[in-house]
């Protein structure tokens, strides 16, 4: 007994002495802005010249999901396979086709717009030079080491931002503009296509989370014709679509230590605005000095929340 006894008081003074395992802030439902943050002009310019307007698409691809019960089912599935609730995944689909594109009327539609770049040969370039042979020159070499699809690309991008973007490099004069709009983008009327909108450099980004839970073909920037069948195939997209999300949750716990996964707002803003571990770095950086400080939606995620009543309804 006098030994056991003083197991327990040994157990104790080490469980007191022990740092408090402080349990992870879960982001308040609900937004943050009591009005909607202004929407872009190019968005805005993009709708007018439709002849159309923010309302109008909302509802239209609001339709859409409310009579195509296959692609809630699609929805539903994809959700489950990489652990995320689906409003995440309407909330996106909502999003990108009220302020970015319009929807069509029926899935099928989606389908056949696929098929139509079946046959397609492009590649991703700049200036005559292809993506995979640039990102073999030496300023990228530290990015080799890197493991996984996520790792690997996000390096290069941040490469790309510091050593060419809008710089003279071998006597070539690079943009300054994004490595997506470089060299990701050949048919020049827009970067991201098919259901989910998604970028070809997020996709390549994500390839191996999607091969690895979904099982398709990882992507490879060799060859661009894969990449945007992919994208743009609407059972690959969700995939796609269900895994950037994921990474965003994930982006937001492990590194700015707050969990995102019970407001859909800011999962779609993220979905909207991109490079959210760098997003969630500033956020930690933040909130280190604030505390009281929440992740923030912006227009295109304040409407997912504002509708999400509507939304949810939906599943």
């Amino acid at each position: 007994m006098r030994h056991l006894l003083t197991m327990l008081a040994i157990a104790a003074a080490l469980f007191a002495g022990a740092p408090a395992v402080r349990a992870m802030d879960v982001v308040p439902a609900g937004n943050r802005h009591a009005e909607q943050p202004p929407v872009p002009g190019a968005s805005v310019r993009r709708t007018k010249a439709g002849r159309t307007s923010f309302d109008a698409k909302y509802e239209k691809v609001r339709d859409l999901l409310a009579t195509d019960r296959e692609l809630l089912g699609k929805i539903r599935s994809t959700a489950a396979q990489y652990g995320i609730a689906p409003i995440h995944m309407i909330g996106a689909i909502v999003g990108e086709h009220t302020y970015n594109v319009d929807a069509y009327d029926r899935l099928q539609s989606y389908y056949i717009k696929a098929a139509a770049y079946a046959g397609d040969r492009f590649r991703f370039a700049y200036d005559g030079e292809r993506v995979d042979q640039f990102v073999q020159r030496p300023e990228f070499s530290a990015c080799e080491s890197r493991k996984g699809s996520y790792a690997l690309w996000s390096c290069r991008e941040s490469v790309w931002d510091r050593k060419f973007r809008g710089r003279v490099v071998g006597g070539t004069a690079y943009p300054d503009n994004r490595f997506s709009a470089v060299f990701f983008q050949p048919f020049y009327a827009g970067q991201t296509f098919g259901l989910g909108q998604i970028n070809p450099l997020t996709a390549l980004m994500l390839t191996d989370m999607v091969a690895r839970i979904s099982g398709y073909e990882r992507l490879d920037e060799k060859n661009a014709s894969g990449v945007y069948q992919a994208i743009m195939d609407p059972d690959i997209s969700l995939a796609y679509m269900a895994a950037a999300l994921r990474h965003s949750i994930d982006a937001y716990k492990q590194i700015g230590g707050v969990d995102i996964s019970g407001n859909p707002g800011i999962t779609a803003t993220l979905y909207n605005v991109g490079d959210p571990d760098a997003r969630a770095s500033a956020f930690a950086r933040r909130r280190a000095e604030d505390p009281t400080a929440w992740p923030e939606e912006n227009y295109y995620g304040w409407l997912v929340n504002d509708k999400l009543a509507e939304l949810q309804g939906l599943l």
